[in-house]
């Protein structure tokens, strides 16, 4: 049974409503923050699909709401928009707190396997299970049409998560993402402290390695900046190797002069969007 969700704010947008709320997680043992945007069909009653985003190192659950300007183009599609923080908040663990890219705004969207982030660091778990039944519970979105996308860190979950639970999503899109988590530095400090040294299990959690043995059921949309500073850890052109040794259908967009933070996601955002619809079938979200 999900648990009740608390109402932190909620906003009119674009003739919706835009909303930040907590529930108690299990799966965490914890409160956790979320965000959804209800498109104006969904305040009529009508269940609509639902693109869930997962944000980068250090975001919360306020920063695509806030910053990629999404709303406006979800109302007119008919989607709502959740997006989560980006780790647990409540259970502090000494240095959690002493690096921008691990621990608190940086769980990686793995569930830990080490002590003591075990404890609380369920996140693969959290989005993939428990977030959906919240929201499907609460708020009018329907549970057979889920899209998955996200931004950097967030890119990386969306890819693994997606590619690990094919069934549980019908669209999936990425801006910036980490495509091999494993290679990179990033990778090498915070997985072994996740999921101690266990070079297989690191593989689960990177698409690149992931795509020797799976396929997500549709094709990725994926737009990266040419400009971006992380371009050299994130490495778009592993991933479309990845995908081309795979069959895997891949809608790579190399953005020229686009860096990697919002004023990207804010560009593009639009077009990830509409390719979401495309497969969830939302069918427009009426006059606002």
């Amino acid at each position: 049974m999900s648990s009740a969700v608390t109402v932190r704010s909620e906003h009119r947008s674009f003739g919706g409503v835009q909303g930040f709320y907590e529930h108690e997680s299990a799966t965490v043992g914890g409160p956790m923050r979320l965000g959804v945007f209800l498109p104006p069909k969904a305040l009529k009653g009508e269940r609509v699909p639902a693109v869930y985003f997962l944000a980068g190192l250090t975001c919360t659950e306020e920063t695509f709401a806030m910053k990629a300007g999404a709303q406006r183009v979800a109302a007119e599609l008919g989607l709502a928009l959740v997006t989560c923080d980006t780790s647990p908040r409540h259970a502090r663990v000494p240095g959690d707190d002493a690096s921008w890219d691990f621990g608190l705004g940086a769980g990686y969207y793995l569930d830990a396997t080490e002590a003591p982030w075990s404890g609380a660091y369920q996140m693969a778990s959290w989005v993939t299970r428990e977030l959906p039944d919240v929201v499907e519970a609460r708020f009018p979105i329907r549970s057979d049409a889920r899209g998955l996308m996200g931004h950097s860190m967030g890119g990386h979950g969306a890819l693994t998560l997606a590619l690990k639970h094919p069934g549980r999503y019908r669209s999936l899109s990425a801006l910036a993402p980490i495509a091999s988590l494993s290679r990179i530095d990033w990778g090498k400090r915070c997985l072994p402290r996740y999921l101690g040294d266990h070079p297989a299990a690191w593989a689960a959690h990177d698409a690149i390695e992931l795509l020797k043995t799976r396929r997500f059921p549709g094709t990725i949309l994926v737009d990266q900046g040419t400009a971006d500073n992380f371009i050299e850890r994130l490495r778009p052109e592993a991933l479309q190797a990845a995908c081309e040794a795979a069959a895997q259908p891949l809608s790579l967009c190399m953005r020229d002069g686009y860096d990697h933070g919002y004023f990207f996601v804010a560009s593009f955002v639009d077009d990830h969007l509409r390719h979401h619809a495309a497969s969830l079938g939302s069918g427009g979200g009426g006059a606002p």
